[in-house]
């Protein structure tokens, strides 16, 4: 057997065998400490960190930083009319939980009205899409799990005001693997 053959059937469990016991036990215990090291946080009914994403306000509550990179929290207060078109998360799940006001949700290809009160679960790599339908804005809790799209909304942040370039947002998404269908 040659070499890259071998390498390629022995794969990460071969990889560890290699590592000198104490190194792995080492390593272990690097990880353990590091999920210690996620500490409690309370946020209180308005706080959290504001940001202007496509035309509505965010206020991300926990970010992967808090979490040890589990899971960002965000409620999105929304005008009516406002949504995201069908897309694909190739990293995260998602859950939407209707606040206050309408959103109609598609997964999968199921479209459905949640009102005040509902929750949604979007897996990845299912499409799903939002948009907030009648006349009053909505405010919606989203949980992404694991996390890291707060970086991406840090980058939508930073867009001008106005309407969005959708292409320009379309390559931030993509950046973190977010592809619109």
């Amino acid at each position: 057997m040659n070499r890259k053959t071998f390498l390629k059937g022995v794969g990460i469990g071969g990889m560890l065998l290699s590592i000198p016991g104490s190194s792995l036990m080492a390593a272990l215990k690097d990880s353990r400490e590091l999920l210690k090291k996620a500490k409690e946080k309370i946020v209180r009914a308005g706080e959290g960190t504001r940001m202007h994403i496509l035309g509505n306000p965010q206020r991300h509550l926990v970010i992967g930083v808090d979490t040890e990179n589990q899971i960002f929290e965000w409620i999105d207060d929304l005008a009516p009319g406002s949504g995201i078109p069908p897309h694909i998360h190739s990293r995260e799940d998602e859950i939407f939980r209707v606040l206050e006001g309408q959103v109609e949700i598609m997964v999968d290809n199921k479209t459905t009205v949640l009102n005040s009160g509902d929750m949604a679960f979007a897996p990845k790599n299912i499409v799903h899409s939002w948009k907030v339908v009648g006349n009053t804005k909505a405010k919606m809790w989203v949980s992404a799990f694991p996390s890291g799209m707060e970086h991406m909304f840090a980058e939508l942040n930073e867009l001008p005001a106005g309407k969005p370039d959708f292409t320009k947002v379309a390559a931030i998404c993509d950046s973190y693997g977010i592809r619109f269908v």
